[in-house]
């Protein structure tokens, strides 16, 4: 793909706007993905960009979380590994077998996650955060390994699982949120490096992409970070909501059309 000024303004501005979403409830990819598409880029090498760009944005909403103190790393310390390499396994299943066959139960859970969000109205306000029993340790950790594989074979609505598992274990959203992005860079991290040796990246619309979402991603968690807990409540369902729309039009298309 040659290179073209238009272009790269285009993935500037966009990368801008869906990481200063994505910085704190991910989703981000709804918007930057279909931008680096609509300019012409093959969807495989569209997909390495644009975790290329997202693994500098999510990086830069981790420090800044930690900066702030809403990262727990005697909750989310020891799962880094296992989110990088659960995303590293599931990227190489999609090679395999078509990311399509997750996808309606991605839908049905997504539903499922926003009910329960809305239901339950004083849901993650404050932080009711208690040692895990060793029962539900172990399946916070099959958990997060989980949501990492599936990072890897589909990928919409990662940040959103993420910070649903950390809801339940009495987090309040933003230091939910907090934790969230650091799990969420780690699974990122796992399937760029595959996209890397599979040669899947397109490096100079990625990393100026890239520099954009680093500064959306500031400004993203900065804003959350000063309007608490209620911003980022509304941020969340707001986006599951659109990933649960996207996600149904997607699979109607391919199959129904």
């Amino acid at each position: 793909m040659e290179f073209d000024l238009n272009i790269l303004l285009i993935i500037i501005l966009f990368g801008l706007i869906a990481s200063f979403i994505d910085s704190v409830v991910g989703g981000g990819g709804l918007i930057s993905l279909p931008a680096l598409l609509a300019v012409g880029m093959d969807p495989a090498t569209a997909l390495g960009t644009n975790k290329l760009a997202s693994s500098f944005g999510s990086f830069t909403s981790t420090m800044k979380f930690i900066r702030a103190k809403k990262v727990d790393f005697d909750i989310v310390g020891k799962l880094f590994p296992l989110s990088f390499i659960g995303s590293i396994f599931g990227a190489i299943t999609a090679t395999y077998l078509p990311p399509e066959y997750l996808k309606p139960l991605a839908i049905i859970i997504l539903a499922l996650v926003t009910i329960y969000s809305i239901v339950k109205k004083d849901w993650g306000d404050i932080n009711r955060y208690k040692k895990l029993s060793l029962k539900k340790a172990i399946l916070f950790i099959i958990g997060v390994t989980v949501i990492g594989y599936y990072d890897g074979f589909l990928g919409g609505g990662t940040g959103s699982f993420f910070l649903f598992a950390l809801l339940m274990i009495g987090l309040d959203y933003l230091h939910a949120a907090g934790n969230a992005k650091f799990l969420n860079f780690a699974s990122n991290i796992g399937v760029l490096l595959l996209f890397m040796v599979l040669g899947h990246v397109n490096y100079i619309y990625g990393l100026s992409m890239a520099v954009s979402m680093v500064i959306g991603s500031y400004l993203g968690v900065t804003f959350a970070i000063k309007k608490g807990v209620s911003y980022v409540k509304v941020l969340f369902i707001i986006v599951t909501i659109t990933l649960i729309l996207k996600n149904l039009y997607d699979y109607i298309s391919s199959h129904f059309t």
